[in-house]
């Protein structure tokens, strides 16, 4: 059974959704161990997804997620509250059952944004790797549960962090930490074996970064997969906490 005096956060994210930074906030405070993506391994075993360093994270981690959700997520707490970074995609072929055991986030972002940023790792993306219709199932079970979940949206973490912050840690039960806000530049021990194909802007950051629209146009060849994510992300979008509110 899992330890009833630790918070188990796992925030359920899809890919370039500042999930690292929010990950980085957490790490500075005093009272929180964060892990990063603990069911990657699991996830890249059970679909065979091309992604870069595919085969090293494989080697490098437990790729049992049944035994990762009993041993990691559920297991042994070493401080008070346990953040998870999670990629809600990564919970292929896993009995969901242990979601109810946890407290679950959800952290989304406009696929406007998201996918062309998404092209830098994963050339052709799928409705699969932005794990939207894995958060909008968490979501839809937690409220029929009639306990809703926190939901972040990064552009409104952006735009306004302490306060996003400050009202998603009074809804946790936890207090809001200024440390939060600021962390290192540069890599961190918690950051997986992927960071290098990833993290490169994170790792240059000292904070999270003033939001600003993207001016590119958005690619063509990916409005297909767009209309895809928008009535995803809409219904997440929903019940986001927002800046300033």
């Amino acid at each position: 059974m899992p330890d009833t005096g630790c918070l188990r956060l796992s925030v359920w994210s899809g890919p370039r959704n500042v999930s690292t930074a929010l990950m980085y906030s957490f790490r500075e405070r005093p009272d929180t161990r964060v892990l990063d993506e603990p069911l990657y391994g699991h996830y890249l075993t059970v679909t065979d997804a091309d992604h870069p360093g595919a085969h090293e994270v494989m080697e490098a981690m437990d790729n049992d997620g049944e035994r990762v959700v009993r041993e990691v997520i559920l297991g042994r707490c070493e401080k008070p509250v346990l953040f998870l970074k999670n990629m809600a995609h990564h919970l292929a072929g896993l009995d969901r059952a242990f979601l109810r055991e946890i407290t679950n986030v959800l952290l989304t972002r406009d696929p406007r944004e998201m996918l062309p940023s998404l092209l830098h790792q994963l050339p052709s993306p799928t409705l699969r790797d932005t794990g939207l219709r894995e958060q909008v199932e968490i979501l839809e079970a937690a409220l029929a549960s009639g306990n809703p979940p926190v939901v972040l949206d990064a552009r409104e973490l952006l735009l306004d962090p302490r306060g996003v912050l400050g009202r998603a840690c009074e809804r946790l039960g936890i207090p809001f930490d200024e440390a939060m806000l600021r962390w290192p530049a540069g890599p961190k021990p918690e950051d997986g074996i992927w960071a290098r194909h990833w993290y490169r802007n994170v790792h240059a950051s000292t904070g999270f970064g003033r939001y600003s629209p993207k001016p590119e146009p958005f690619p063509e060849r990916l409005e297909p997969l767009l209309r895809e994510c928008l009535p995803l992300y809409e219904e997440l979008r929903r019940h986001a906490i927002t800046a300033g509110a």
